[in-house]
């Protein structure tokens, strides 16, 4: 039985992010130079971004967690990434949390101990901004990376009793050589249709764990969008490295206009 469908979008923290960075690196700087020019407004100053920043932060951090739950491969190194990227952030936030309360008012002049732990919170979030960035850049979490005219991400999450064909797409759904995640019992599935008809494999590299459905098909192979790893279709078997162990796949049939798989 078909519980959920629906398109991928792009998520909403890549818009939030530029805020915390932006209001707690200022509030650094504006506190390190109320301290050497010895003017109070600096230092307000940068008390109120520190507030801004953490609200900020804690605000981009709900799209980000739903990402790394809903978007980041499961047993891959994009999710041990995004955990350490998500862990950092956190941290940075903390202590810039302990910087204030250690202030006590916005209008108290920061010691060497505020500045210093501060320092510390800005370091971690460069750390977890480069980190962000490599989910993005190599990960590939939360843009739409794929080839021109690829149409619409298609999702569908499906309940199916074991061992008897479900229903997971109408026949004319897709292209050729386009794919639609399917989560099926828990298990994360591509349905892709080629020139010869549908397959369905394993949503998995066997490299890293990159998501074969974000890759691109041809040919009766997929590609996943991490390292280049090729794999044939309908086989499983690795078609270039640099995956050494091939893939599950599963059996699929169509009629009277449904596609259906078996698991």
């Amino acid at each position: 039985m078909r519980s959920l469908a629906n398109y991928r979008g792009h998520p909403m923290h890549p818009a939030l992010i530029p805020f915390p960075f932006a209001f707690l690196a200022g509030a650094f700087g504006f506190d390190v130079a109320g301290r050497l020019l010895g003017q109070p407004a600096l230092w307000t100053t940068g008390a109120h971004l520190a507030i801004a920043g953490v609200v900020s932060g804690l605000l981009a951090a709900i799209p980000g967690i739903l990402d790394y739950l809903k978007r980041v491969p499961p047993n891959s190194t994009g999710k041990t990434r995004a955990a350490r990227h998500g862990l950092v952030n956190v941290c940075a936030l903390v202590l810039f949390s302990v910087a204030w309360f250690i202030r006590g008012a916005a209008d108290a002049p920061p010691d060497t101990a505020v500045v210093l732990v501060e320092a510390v919170a800005v370091a971690l979030l460069m750390a977890g901004g480069w980190m962000g960035g490599t989910l993005v850049n190599r990960n590939q979490i939360g843009v739409d990376h794929r080839y021109a005219n690829a149409g619409k991400w298609r999702e569908e999450t499906v309940t199916a009793p074991p061992g008897e064909p479900v229903t997971v797409a109408r026949a004319g759904e897709l292209k050729d050589n386009q794919i639609k995640l399917l989560h099926v019992n828990g298990k994360r599935i591509a349905l892709a249709r080629t020139e010869d008809g549908y397959v369905a494999f394993e949503d998995y590299c066997t490299h890293r764990g990159g998501s074969l459905a974000d890759g691109m098909t041809a040919r009766g192979v997929v590609q996943c969008p991490w390292h280049g790893s090729q794999f044939d279709v309908r086989t499983g078997e690795v078609c270039a490295g640099p995956a050494a162990k091939p893939i599950a796949t599963f059996p699929v049939e169509e009629s009277d206009g449904s596609v259906r798989l078996v698991l």
